[in-house]
């Protein structure tokens, strides 16, 4: 493994074990974050496979032996989470909420391009190529960028929840809630236009980390009350938040540690492009 991403990795790695035990424990899927559709028979046993599924594929990601073709499987067990979103969007694409939910999942299926484009080991295969090494890192940071905005504005449209959510002992929750907002936002943007993205990625990162801790920490998993209005009493709800949160932060992690390796593979192919072009000169 690349030695600079072995944390971020490691960290992508338990967030999947931990929603992975979540739905073997429950038997059932992670709420709204995997909305999949109602059916019977057979829902819970899907569930339960799946959350086996996440639990394997998270420990086979931390092996070398094992790596490239959990970072092949985790990919498209993302991608099939990431489209569980797209009839909602279809039926009310005005509603951003909808959008908040896209661009959650999308951010951490970007993560998980990242890890493919990284240790799949298909550079040459004829398909697979282009979302490895430098191009796929370039598509996961565009994607990672555009899934951002609507998460930031999620903050701006639903100011008053996101205020409710800022814990009761810090001043100016309101103006918490703009704050990241308008910082997650930045951050997008940033990493669109590759105006210090490694930067904004880090913030993000650190944004997301603060979130999971203050809004979805160790407090609520024992609260008498939801911490949010309408979402189920226990301990299931604010843990399946918690992991959520910490595996899209372990996703932009992933990503920050990444555009390091995007940057230097651009540097060496100039570099090699102007020996070949000196080389050829003097010939």
């Amino acid at each position: 493994m690349i030695r600079e991403q072995q944390p971020a990795l490691s960290l992508f790695s338990i967030g999947m074990i931990a929603l992975g035990t979540l739905s073997v424990i429950y038997r059932d899927f992670a709420y709204n974050w995997q909305p999949v559709p109602p059916f019977h028979p057979g829902r819970e046993a899907l569930a339960v496979a799946c959350g086996l599924f996440m639990v394997i594929a998270g420990v086979a990601l931390l092996f070398r032996p094992t790596v490239a073709i959990a970072s092949r499987a985790v990919l498209l067990f993302l991608l099939a989470w990431l489209c569980l979103k797209i009839p909602a969007l279809i039926v009310a694409p005005q509603i951003e909420g909808v959008w908040l939910g896209l661009g959650e999942i999308a951010m951490l299926f970007a993560g998980g391009l990242v890890v493919f484009a990284r240790f799949s080991g298909l550079e040459q295969a004829s398909f697979f190529k282009r979302f490895t090494g430098t191009s796929g890192l370039q598509i996961a940071r565009i994607l990672f960028g555009l899934a951002v905005i609507p998460v930031g504005l999620s903050h701006l449209f639903y100011v008053k929840i996101t205020a409710g959510l800022v814990p009761s002992w810090l001043p100016f929750r309101v103006g918490f809630a703009y704050l990241t907002g308008v910082g997650q936002i930045a951050c997008g943007l940033g990493l669109l236009f590759m105006v210090l993205p490694r930067l904004a990625a880090y913030i993000e990162t650190a944004m997301l980390a603060i979130f999971a801790f203050l809004v979805w920490g160790p407090n609520t998993w024992f609260a008498s009350a939801p911490k949010m209005s309408g979402s189920p009493v226990g301990p299931r709800f604010p843990l399946t938040a918690f992991f959520i949160t910490w595996i899209i932060a372990a996703a932009s992690l992933l990503l920050a540690d990444s555009l390091t390796d995007e940057r230097s593979d651009s540097d060496k192919l100039s570099k090699q492009r102007t020996t070949n072009d000196s080389a050829g000169r003097y010939a």
